[in-house]
């Protein structure tokens, strides 16, 4: 691997990937003529183009040819999850993704997982689990797979809501999360992606403690200054009061899925991982909370 060798990041008009280019630019010091980004966008990136950075069209549900031709040139690319809603749909993105790697001869793909996708409760986890035995079975010299925990600001989509209202309903049980920043979880991908190693790992990116929801409710309410009461409710009254707040039921079947790999303990598993990559300590619950005050609060 030389200095110049080129680092390719998928979905760059994503929040992830924007994050990582970030870190890439500004943290790590990489010159921006070494970055290829890929989009099915590329105007929403033209801004990404004025830094230098090559900006390529590229659409997963493509032939893995015009892929390959948007991966050329690529030494170490970042396969950042597709967001496909479609069962089987991302997986099959994901596989075409990675034979284009195999094809343009690139030395390492990082891929962005969930927490331990085997035998997880969670809607679309098989999908992970297909992308990561995809990987693992590919002709790749090296690779990484990167399991990120839920970001805090998965939590910008039900907190503000349940402020309003004083309640947050939660299928979630005593189940714990290891919740992580976005942020953190971008750091660690560009310095994995950024890095040299040709070798094969798994890393689970964590926040430093996991937390049941009457914790992070704790949590919430002394920073925002609001009253936040969990209620527990089962997984068939968690659908059916999403419904009535016209989110589609695939929709609320899926979020209550989160609720029961939760319950099952799927997202509480903690480690070092991110501090082994970054050399840092995550964000803290109570830093990102006071840091993101005012969106917490948005529920006018």
């Amino acid at each position: 691997m030389t200095l110049d060798s080129k680092l390719l990041i998928t979905g760059a008009s994503g929040k992830l990937s924007r994050r990582v280019i970030y870190h890439l630019l500004k943290t790590l010091h990489v010159p921006a003529n070494r970055l290829i980004v890929t989009t099915r966008t590329p105007e929403l990136v033209s801004d990404l183009a004025v830094l230098g950075v090559a900006v390529r069209h590229a659409d997963f549900d493509s032939d893995v040819d015009l892929i390959s031709d948007a991966f050329q040139g690529a030494s170490r690319i970042l396969l950042v999850s597709s967001e496909s809603g479609a069962p089987g749909m991302r997986l099959e993105q994901h596989k075409r993704a990675i034979s284009a790697a195999e094809n343009v001869g690139a030395s390492h793909l990082v891929y962005t997982s969930m927490p331990e996708p085997i035998g997880s409760m969670v809607s679309f986890a098989s999908d992970h689990e297909g992308s990561e035995a995809a990987l693992t079975d590919s002709t790749l010299q090296g690779w990484t797979i990167l399991r990120n925990h839920w970001y805090f600001e998965n939590w910008f989509f039900s907190i503000p809501n349940a402020l309003k209202s004083g309640e947050w309903y939660s299928a979630a049980g005593d189940g714990k999360l290891a919740n992580i920043a976005r942020d953190d979880v971008a750091r660690a991908a560009a310095t994995v992606l950024a890095g040299v190693s040709s070798t094969k790992q798994t890393y689970t990116l964590s926040g430093a403690v996991a937390l049941t929801t009457r914790e992070i409710a704790t949590v919430i309410r002394a920073v925002v200054d609001r009253p936040l009461t969990v209620i527990d409710v089962t997984l068939d009254e968690l659908i059916q009061g999403l419904v009535e707040n016209d989110l589609p039921e695939a929709a609320a079947r899926e979020i209550a899925s989160f609720d029961a790999n939760t319950k099952a303990g799927g997202f509480s598993t903690v480690t070092n991982d991110y501090k082994l990559i970054t050399g840092r300590e995550p964000q803290s619950l109570v830093h990102w909370c006071i840091e993101n005050h005012t969106s917490l609060t948005d529920f006018k």
